[in-house]
């Protein structure tokens, strides 16, 4: 059984959008979102048109993301692509806008 390596960098972060935060700027719209529990990086997932949760990873390095809305209490890491069990799950600051 592979075991995540990073749960390490796992941090109660405050969420930076109530909804994806590139696709709010853009006008865009998402399927479900993505938390990212390193610096509170609010993105959509991967079945979303610009996949904006992975971009962030791929951008930063922050490998722990959390299902987010609406709050699934699962996390996924993406070095070592494995879902993970998580802490605590992250407060939403309010009604998340629906976009799809």
């Amino acid at each position: 059984m592979i075991a995540c390596r990073h749960q390490s960098v796992i941090n109660e972060v405050t969420p930076s959008a109530r909804g994806c935060e590139e696709c709010l700027r853009m006008g865009s719209r998402w399927l479900h979102l993505r938390i990212c529990r390193t610096c509170g990086h609010v993105g959509c997932c991967d079945q979303s048109p610009h996949r904006h949760a992975t971009a962030h990873f791929h951008e930063t390095g922050h490998p722990i993301i959390e299902g987010y809305d609406p709050p699934e209490g699962w996390g996924w890491c993406y070095v070592d692509e494995i879902e993970i069990g998580l802490p605590d799950q992250t407060s939403q600051l309010g009604p998340i806008p629906r976009f799809y």
